[in-house]
């Protein structure tokens, strides 16, 4: 089922809650607690049924202040509080500092701070079935509080999971080198596959409210059991390639030449001459070693 078709299965969604500043519910608590006292005082200097009143508003303001102290919580920067009443989801609390609410509501706390994630390395399968060595670092956050207390198991080892499922994926999408350069590799193009790897990502944490900031390729390297083979095939590879411009650089270059002689009529050549010249051309632009001239001072035949 791709990520279009998940909002028919009920995704909770995040709203705010309805609740106090802790501030001026303290004040109200210490006030209370004041009153108390006050009352409390006038018990003792009362004696029979004038002492009653008194009494009775002592502790019922007193059971107040006491009512309003357990409602408290704290909320840090970059972090939230999930209320619930016996189960059922009310709304979530984002405002920092001294907070308050009903006593008998949950307050379940939850970072939306960012998380810098590295996984463990995975053996995949390239596009040409090579096995390579993968890791990827991940910058993720909480953007939706109820999506990821509700619609996950564990949040946290959802985003690993994932993790794992899209590096996979995207490992398994591309070769891991491409000699002609002719395709997208996961050696030579980090950004198109760090942000292919990005947008995988969001859909797949889309369903617990996630977001995916950053993200790329840590660790890229072929499996131990054929690493020394294609280093040898890759050196290959560069070699021929290397020998290829070398010779077309080279036939280039003697083209130029018996082209520039003939326009310039500097000498007559007929084709065995030419085959000649350009054979001792090519030998000359394409030897790995230094040539050593032999000068001819008399015919050619």
């Amino acid at each position: 089922m791709s990520s279009a078709d998940t909002p028919a299965l009920n995704r909770s969604r995040e709203y705010p809650a309805a609740t106090q500043s802790g501030y001026v519910m303290l004040l109200l608590s210490l006030v209370l607690a004041a009153i108390a006292v006050w009352l409390f005082t006038g018990v003792i200097s009362r004696e029979g049924s004038e002492a009653a009143p008194y009494l009775i508003g002592a502790a019922v303001t007193g059971f107040f202040s006491l009512f309003c102290l357990t409602g408290f919580y704290m909320i840090n920067p970059n972090e939230a509080a999930a209320i619930q009443l016996f189960g059922a989801y009310k709304g979530t609390d984002r405002n920092e500092g001294l907070r308050w609410v009903l006593p008998w509501l949950a307050r379940k706390k939850i970072a939306v701070r960012a998380n810098n994630v590295i996984s463990e390395k995975i053996k995949v399968n390239d596009a040409r079935g090579n096995p390579i060595e993968m890791a990827a670092q991940v910058v993720w956050r909480v953007t939706d509080t109820a999506q990821a207390l509700f619609d996950v198991d564990d949040y946290r080892e959802f985003v690993t999971a994932q993790m794992e499922a899209a590096v996979r994926s995207i490992g398994s999408r591309h070769p891991y080198d491409d000699i002609e350069h002719l395709e997208v590799t996961l050696r030579g193009n980090h950004e198109e596959v760090g942000a292919e790897l990005r947008m995988a990502l969001i859909e797949r944490l889309q369903v617990a409210g996630i977001t995916v900031d950053e993200c790329g390729l840590t660790h890229l390297a072929y499996a131990p059991e054929i690493a020394g083979a294609m280093l040898r095939r890759q050196q290959a590879e560069a070699v021929i390639a290397a020998r290829a411009k070398l010779v077309e650089g080279a036939v280039t270059m003697v083209e130029l030449a018996l082209t520039q002689l003939s326009e310039k009529d500097v000498v007559q050549l007929d084709d065995e001459r030419k085959a000649a010249m350009v054979s001792n051309l090519m030998v000359v632009l394409c030897s790995e070693r230094d040539t050593t001239p032999v000068v001819n001072a008399g015919s050619l035949y």
